[in-house]
């Protein structure tokens, strides 16, 4: 986690880490940095209450509202807190969500770590997840989550609860009593709390890392690790454990026991520490993120009223916490956390006041397990630690006592110290900073521990901690520290390192990853299995995906003229799941099991164990990915095929001369002309190339090298469209050279002049086909098209572009090709090996739905270069062009997934086109192109033989030879749902979701895609705790350790400009960017909806620094950060960035001076400026799109439009937090469970 938590940041926010809790009290008034205030919003927004609040897609989330819900969202119980904090506190009011509160929130929130900034208070958070088993604390045990208690309390009451809250003190017995005692134990808490994560939340793994900052104490190494998130004490780690996979992240898991103390803690329930607040304040700045805090507010001033513990606060944060709810807070858990570091014994003790005292004393001990002895009671609820702490039930926390003690404050020095103390790990502010995985998930991070005591903590900022739930660059950095050895394929059912790690790869019998991912790596035995889970069982396949040098492109296997080895009855390929029999005389194929006789000349004898002499001679028996030679039977109308030809169309209209595009081709084509693809790079292109310009008429050019001049003939008749020249005009580059180079120069002056506006499209692609028929081959065009097509012409469209229909029934209309013209087309083009790639220019509507049809039919590709400047767009559309025409490319493809018995690919997602249910046909297949196939079962699998998938693609290559690919998968089958769970992969889940959804608006509501998303991905993760999770508290949120991130990820794909655009997004954008992912791979559909954000603070050669997560409150005012979408490149320079950076970069001294409007670094002779133009150039390397820069200043007119990319913010277009969304999908989720 930490990583993500990128403590530098917080400091940069100012906050003061120490303080941590207290300061977020200051913002509470309004402390908060302009910006991030903003933030604040989010986080209540989940607050329980919130959630009504529309969450609606959960768009609505509103951010702040209510802070004080917050936490009632996880856990109902929650709400009292509401209420209450206004009142309290004078502070502000809740409502005020004030950033600081949202500061605070952050704090409460989740706690997971530090909360990042400075917030000492957060630690609370954690415990409120356990709060809310805690919560039970309240007076009645409540059951842990169920707590929810409904009513809220009484704002009094939630007061009280707060002070009381802490613990609850007597009656936290329900909750164990451990838990109020853990309050006190405090102390311990600090440690626990490290402890506690393990169980928690989330991986362990990661957490492990971060826990230990934040939580040395943790006591056990590992455990901590895991507990990080849930932390409760190894006991209740139980649940992890037994999931295995998932660590469970029950966020909240393990702390439970602490919990109980700490859980209460909700940093509101505090209160009383909350006098720490004080110190809080400071923080906040930092905490940028609390934002979401904001509902806190109120509590900020905790300290004052004492009463205030009403404060609500405690509330409040459970809306933070929405996950955790928080609830608990209330008992001054919160604090709890900073206590630990401090004696939080005394300090509980006072805290607490009454009922804290038991507690406390237990502390001590309870340090270590943080559970202690406490704890463990709860323990079982740890799990819920999220929940939980919604739940907490008010009630107790009200009992609580005395809001007096909560004033306490004092007594919590510790706490107020700022936690310091904590520092620790506990919640301990200080780390603030760090990256706050430390705390369990978001609740959870109290979670272990018990730290409860202090109370102090602060504030009760209930929110979820950022820093404690899940963090995609936690998950990314683990995994290439995992990642150091090659990855051997020869291992079944084996998950292979994540697409952002760089990793070697060795063919021993599975296809490489670059060529085959999978969903699952152990596939449900059977039907009923897989529709329970929910999980998709899905593979993408790119099938001419680029190797990096170092790994050994497929062989070639020639088998002579009786062509490839196959089963006689399913027509799979020779692979090494073929088991020869009868001395090799025969095989049993894998798939279907049917037995084949070898062809003499394929005969062969076996070694002792079965295996084929020849074995490891032979690719295809050794090999997951392998290519052969096909015959003139696998040939179209058998005969073998021609090479293909290039045909570039060029829109020579008014707007094309003067935007300077047709000047720009021209030129270009001159050199890129000797680039054409080849296979072997010491050979000229057997490509043949054509021309042809058009606006209202086409122009067809003879280029024949024996004439002195090109010559154009005219078509005007564009209803009926015919090639006027057969010899001539397909020709060889280098025997035209001169006339090509002439007529290049030629066509800018010819039509500089022209007053054509008009222009046609569906007779341009005609052309190509036609001359590519009668030259019978196969081959690409390359339009350059800039407008919507409104001469008379079959193809002739209408400007359909209507607002008034986005968000309506009728929406999904807009989507849809407005004539059936381009689907024919598309139909004849793939019949004939024609690839149509097209190239936009548009200042306005063009109807991107329907000239995308051929395109995306043939396997082609769309490029966009909305209001084209030559200046400032040339680089990018040069690139892509270059790039676009020497990649290698297969023509005239068909791809066929074949599968062993008990599954079938039954559904295609990509750029290509479909006659029967199971050939994919493609007229071009480039190495950028993938496809995600659909698996369904037909029949039970079995765990002894797993499940085989082959998938084969005939295609021409760009010299003319056909040839077969062949990629083969074999999976492991698991009958239990927990081994499922354990081997899952959540950016090809990802990846399988966006393109099911974005073909779903084709006939859906946008908002019933999202609403199916949003349910599928619940029932995933109930299925998961229902099944597979330890029994804990239904306030916990609990995630499978390989599918923690599935809320963060899907939450992108939610808010996508496809799903839910904002008001400045065209409408020819979303159908452009919904192609566009219909063929990613898995890279760069995780880059897109999950951007890459690195600080460039300092650069050293040979490693990239480690990425921030993307939100607003990760950013520095005195940095650069770079971010990556995989098809745009920001450079966001602080307001406040040190000179020596600004000369390094960009040769200026101050920060006005920087030039906003720059799209290429300047060169300068400085290692920084070497380093950084190294990274961006690699960056560009590894997207199939050229990235433009944009130079982004803080402040300036463009942060708008990088702010739009920090995925994890609420957006302007409604899409919730990370944090509001966790908290809808834990509510999705225990509404299906219950």
């Amino acid at each position: 986690m930490n990583v993500n938590q990128h403590t530098p940041m917080a400091s940069p926010y100012g906050q003061p880490q120490p303080g941590y809790g207290q300061p977020s009290y200051a913002p509470l008034d309004g402390g908060y940095p302009a910006p991030y205030a903003p933030y604040n919003g989010p986080a209540s927004a989940y607050q329980p209450g919130a959630p009504p609040q529309g969450y609606s897609p959960f768009t609505s989330f509103p951010s702040k509202a209510v802070a004080a819900n917050p936490v009632s969202d996880l856990s109902s119980p929650l709400d009292l807190g509401p209420g209450r904090g206004p009142p309290t506190s004078g502070p502000p009011p809740v409502s005020a969500p004030q950033q600081y509160t949202q500061y605070s929130h952050s704090q409460g929130d989740m706690q997971n770590g530090p909360p990042t900034m400075t917030q000492a208070p957060p630690r609370p958070a954690v415990s409120q997840p356990y709060s809310q088993g805690a919560m039970n604390l309240s007076g009645p045990p409540h059951p842990s989550y169920p707590q929810h208690y409904g009513p809220p309390p009484s704002m009094q009451h939630v007061t009280n609860q707060m002070s009381g809250m802490q613990i609850t003190s007597g009656p936290p017995t329900p909750a164990g009593p451990g838990y109020a005692p853990p309050h006190s134990s405090q102390p311990p808490v600090s440690t626990a709390f490290p402890g506690a994560p393990p169980p928690s939340y989330t991986q362990a793994p990661p957490p492990a890392a971060s826990s230990a900052p934040t939580q040395p104490p943790t006591p056990s190494g590992p455990t901590a690790s895991q507990q990080y998130y849930g932390g409760p004490p190894p006991s209740q780690q139980p649940f992890n454990s037994s999931l295995p996979p998932t660590s469970q992240q029950q966020f909240t898991s393990s702390a439970p026991p602490p919990p109980s103390s700490q859980q209460s803690f909700s940093p509101s329930s505090y209160t009383g520490p909350v006098p720490p607040p004080t110190q809080a304040p400071a923080p906040p700045v930092s905490q940028p993120q609390q934002s979401f805090l904001p509902t806190q507010p109120p509590f900020s001033s905790a300290p004052p009223p004492v009463s205030q513990p009403a404060f609500m606060s405690g509330p409040p944060p459970p809306a933070q916490g929405s996950f955790p709810s928080q609830a608990p807070p209330p008992s001054s858990q919160p604090g709890s956390f900073p206590p630990p570091g401090p004696p939080p014994t005394s300090a509980p003790s006072g805290q607490y006041p009454g009922p804290m005292p038991p507690q406390q004393q237990p502390p001590p001990s309870q340090p270590p397990p943080y559970l202690s002895g406490p704890p463990p009671p709860r323990a079982q609820m740890p799990p819920t630690s999220m929940a939980q702490s919604n739940h907490l039930p008010p009630g107790p926390q009200g009992p609580t006592c005395p809001p007096g003690p909560m004033q306490q404050p004092p007594s919590q020095p510790g706490m107020q110290g700022g936690y310091p103390p904590q520092q620790n790990g506990a919640f301990g502010q200080p780390r603030g900073p760090q990256p706050g995985y430390a705390g369990p998930y978001p609740g959870q991070p109290n979670y272990g521990a018990p730290a409860p005591a202090p109370a102090p903590a602060p504030p009760a900022q209930k929110r979820l901690d950022p820093d404690a739930i899940p963090s995609p660059i936690q998950v990314i950095e683990d995994d290439k520290t995992k990642s150091t050895e090659p990855f051997t394929t020869g291992v079944r059912g084996q998950a292979p390192p994540l697409v952002t790690t760089n990793f070697q790869v060795k063919d021993q019998g599975n296809a490489s990853p670059r060529f085959v991912r999978c969903t699952a790596y152990n596939m449900p035995c059977t039907s009923d299995m897989a529709k329970q889970s929910q999980v998709p069982l899905a593979a993408v396949i790119k099938p001419l995906a680029t190797l990096p040098p170092d790994e050994t492109p497929p062989y070639l296997v020639d088998h002579g003229e009786g062509g490839p080895i196959r089963c006689n009855r399913c027509k799979a390929y020779m692979c090494p799941y073929m088991q020869f029999i009868e001395g090799g005389r025969r095989f049993q194929c894998g798939f279907c099991s049917c037995v084949t006789e070898v062809p003499p000349h394929y005969f062969q004898h076996l070694d002792h164990t079965g295996k084929r002499v020849d074995c490891y001679d032979r690719p295809e028996l050794s090999l997951g990915s392998y290519e052969f030679l096909a015959t003139v039977d696998y040939c179209k109308n058998n005969k073998l095929p021609q090479p293909p030809a290039f045909i570039f169309l060029i829109d020579v209209s008014y707007n094309a001369v003067k935007s300077g595009m047709v000047s720009i081709v021209c030129q270009e084509l001159k050199t890129l002309l000797d680039y054409l693809p080849r296979e072997n790079p010491e050979m000229d292109s057997v490509v043949r190339v054509g021309f042809v310009t058009y606006n209202k008429v086409l122009h067809f050019y003879n280029v024949k090298a024996s004439l002195a001049q090109p010559q154009m003939l005219v078509v005007s008749d564009v209803s009926d469209m015919f090639v006027p020249l057969l010899d001539g005009f397909l020709v060889n580059v280098n025997e035209s050279r001169l006339v090509i180079e002439s007529l290049l120069d030629q066509i800018p002056e010819m039509f500089a002049d022209t007053r054509e506006t008009e222009t046609v499209f569906g007779p341009v692609i005609q052309a190509g086909l036609e001359a590519l028929k009668a030259a019978d081959c196969a081959g690409k065009l390359f339009v350059f098209h800039t407008s919507l097509p409104i001469a008379e012409a079959p193809g002739k469209l209408k400007n359909r572009e209507d607002k008034k229909l986005i968000g309506t029934d009728k929406e999904k209309s807009l989507f849809q090709p407005q004539v059936g013209f381009y689907n024919t087309l598309a139909k004849e083009c793939v019949a004939q090996g024609c690839c149509v790639d097209l190239f936009l220019f548009p200042n306005q509507y063009v109807d991107v739905a329907t000239l995308g049809v051929v395109p995306v039919s043939t396997g082609g590709s769309v490029y966009k270069y909305t209001y084209f400047q030559a200046q400032s767009d040339q680089e990018r559309f040069l690139n892509d062009l270059r790039r676009d025409v020497q990649k290698p490319v297969g023509f005239d493809a068909v791809m066929r997934v074949r599968t062993s018995t008990g599954i079938r690919a039954t559904d295609f997602f990509g750029s290509f086109f479909m006659s029967n249910t199971t050939d994919v046909e493609l007229a071009g297949l480039d190495c950028d192109k993938a496809v995600t196939v659909e698996f369904k079962h037909d029949d039970k699998l079995s765990e002894e033989t797993g499940a085989l998938m082959q998938c084969a693609v005939l295609y021409t290559s760009c010299s003319g030879q056909r040839r077969l690919r062949i990629h083969n998968m074999a999976v492991n089958c698991c009958s239990q749902l927990a081994d499922l769970y354990r081997n899952c992969e959540t950016d090809t889940i990802i990846n399988f979701f966006s393109k099911y959804a974005f073909r779903g608006i084709l006939n859906n509501p946008t908002k019933a895609v999202r609403d199916t998303l949003v349910n599928q991905c619940a029932q995933i993760l109930a299925c998961y705790r229902k099944n597979c999770a330890s029994p804990s508290s239904a306030g916990q949120l609990i995630l499978p350790e390989c599918m923690k991130l599935l809320p963060v990820y899907l939450n992108c794909v939610l808010k996508s400009d496809v799903l839910m655009p904002g008001a400045d997004i065209s409408l020819d954008d979303r159908a452009y960017l919904r192609q566009l992912i219909s063929c990613m791979d898995v890279a760069e559909t995780h880059v897109f909806f999950y951007p890459r954000l690195l600080p460039l603070t300092k650069l050293e050669s040979g490693s990239l620094p480690v990425a921030v997560r993307d939100s607003e409150e990760r950013l520095s005012k005195g940095g650069v950060y770079l971010l990556e979408t995989g098809l745009h490149l920001f450079l966001w320079v602080g307001a406040s960035v040190q000179q020596e950076l600004l000369l390094n970069i960009f040769g200026t001294q101050s920060f006005s001076q920087i030039d906003p409007s720059m799209t290429s670094l300047p060169v300068l002779d400085n290692p920084f400026s070497q380093r950084l133009r190294e990274i961006v150039d690699s960056f560009r390397a590894q997207r199939s799109r050229y990235m433009k820069l944009m130079v982004v200043k803080q402040e300036d007119r463009a942060e708008l439009i990088f702010r739009h990319f920090l995925v994890e913010d609420k957006s302007n277009s409604g899409g919730a937090s990370y944090v509001d969304f966790l908290c809808h999908m834990h509510k999705e989720i225990r509404q299906l469970l219950s």
